[in-house]
């Protein structure tokens, strides 16, 4: 048994980096660290959900479903489940570590619209 602390593994991360923190069922926690990012590339997860946590700073987290956008504005001790299956980016990354767990397999795009690709 041992402790983890993802601030302190985040203070020696690159900006836009990621750490595993710890393996957890059949995933690791991570840690992420970023600043100053209007968008990312999207991603989506179909096997499983992912859980997006703030632990530091803030971040909208954008979310796809079939028709529509949902964006979730995240400061620090707030989380997201992004459900398995759709397409979610962070936008307006300020000053943010974000624990996350995801589990499964990623796919990743750079379209303005990956329903749409």
């Amino acid at each position: 048994m041992r402790n983890h602390d993802p601030l302190a593994l985040a203070t020696a991360l690159p900006p836009f980096d990621f750490r595993p923190i710890t393996a957890f069922n059949d995933g690791e926690f991570c840690v992420f660290h970023g600043d100053g990012l209007a968008s990312s590339d999207w991603e989506l997860h179909p096997d499983t959900d992912e859980l997006l946590m703030v632990l530091r700073g803030s971040v909208t987290v954008e979310i796809l479903t079939d028709t529509d956008r949902h964006r979730i504005p995240l400061t620090a001790g707030q989380f997201a489940i992004v459900p398995k299956g759709h397409w979610h980016r962070h936008l307006d990354v300020d000053h943010l570590v974000e624990m996350f767990y995801t589990p499964g397999a990623t796919i990743e795009s750079t379209a303005e619209d990956p329903r749409v690709e």
